[in-house]
């Protein structure tokens, strides 16, 4: 499969409300400190949360808006959650206090399962996101129903720890604290970012999306990134990933979506016993790269139903 860029025009507007998603704000309590959790919501207020959904590093709830909206129209209720340090979350985020371990995630993750009547079916999410339910599965296994990982972040543990504690160690680090942090518009980053580096093969309107909660202003005219580059390199030289537990400590099936080029989940032979058990299925996505729920949104949204039907 090859993914190709879209050459659809600019889009005219940045969607911060519409009929097809309301903004939440959520108190949650965490060890990692408490506050506010941001999320939109999709789908029927008059039912339970079907699907709990967290994205990846550096981006944030709004922008799998499209990705998710069809399977809300199928029926079921989405809560997608802007983590800490991301979007419109009130969450202390200092990069140097230690917050961007990644346990912490899913702690946040665990404080915002509680909030919840009752267990959501479905705990979905891409990179980071899938790596923080993974390590709240393992945590509280009894808070949800299904996990469904695309690309997450899954390292053995020998590598995990050779991960440096600063910035210096890091490829994705260097180049998060690289990034340029002001904009005089969300158009003009747009226009900067579209059919460019990490969003080549990101489709104009998610690419909207991530702009409207991902920039800020910055009380000068113009726009900064809402998830600070600091906090955003912090999370990636984070050594603190804890994801295998995860995998033996919970109970619910586990679905895994895997990229087929630089994938950043390395499971290996230590989940054949489970995969034989048919509770833990990984299949690799022909073409994609880690940015697959962007790349094959049908196919993402096929398997998020398929879960949520289960």
């Amino acid at each position: 499969m090859t993914v190709a860029m879209s050459n659809d025009p600019a889009p005219t507007h940045f969607p911060s409300e519409g009929p097809d998603f309301r903004r939440r704000r959520i108190p949650i309590k965490s060890p990692a400190g408490g506050g506010i959790m941001a999320a939109i919501e999709m789908g029927p207020e008059d039912r339970a949360v079907d699907l709990v959904f967290c994205h990846a590093n550096g981006f944030n709830a709004l922008t799998y808006r499209t990705l998710l909206g069809p399977v809300a129209d199928a029926g079921y209720r989405i809560l997608a959650i802007d983590m800490r340090g991301h979007g419109q979350s009130e969450l202390e985020a200092d990069p140097g206090d230690g917050r961007g371990s990644w346990a912490n995630f899913g702690l946040d993750m665990v404080g915002l399962l509680e909030t919840l009547a009752t267990p959501p079916r479905v705990v979905a999410g891409h990179s980071m996101g899938g790596t923080s339910g993974l390590v709240a599965a393992g945590l509280r296994p009894e808070l949800l129903g299904r996990l469904v990982l695309l690309d997450p972040v899954v390292m053995r543990e020998d590598v995990a720890r050779t991960l440096g504690e600063t910035a210096a160690s890091s490829p994705l680090a260097i180049g998060a604290l690289r990034r340029r942090n002001q904009f005089d518009s969300r158009q003009a980053a747009y226009d900067a970012y579209l059919g460019r580096g990490a969003f080549k093969t990101w489709p104009p309107e998610m690419l909207a999306d991530y702009l409207t909660d991902g920039l800020v202003p910055d009380g000068e005219g113009g726009f900064r990134l809402a998830c600070a580059p600091a906090w955003e390199s912090a999370n990636f030289s984070a050594r603190e990933h804890r994801p295998w537990p995860g995998f033996f400590d919970s109970t619910c099936p586990i679905r895994i979506l895997k990229a087929e080029i630089g994938s950043t989940c390395s499971v290996d032979d230590r989940l054949d016993e489970l995969e034989a058990t048919g509770r833990i299925t990984v299949e690799t996505v022909p073409g994609t790269t880690h940015f697959l729920p962007m790349e094959v949104r049908d196919r993402v949204r096929s398997v998020l139903l398929e879960a949520l039907k289960s």
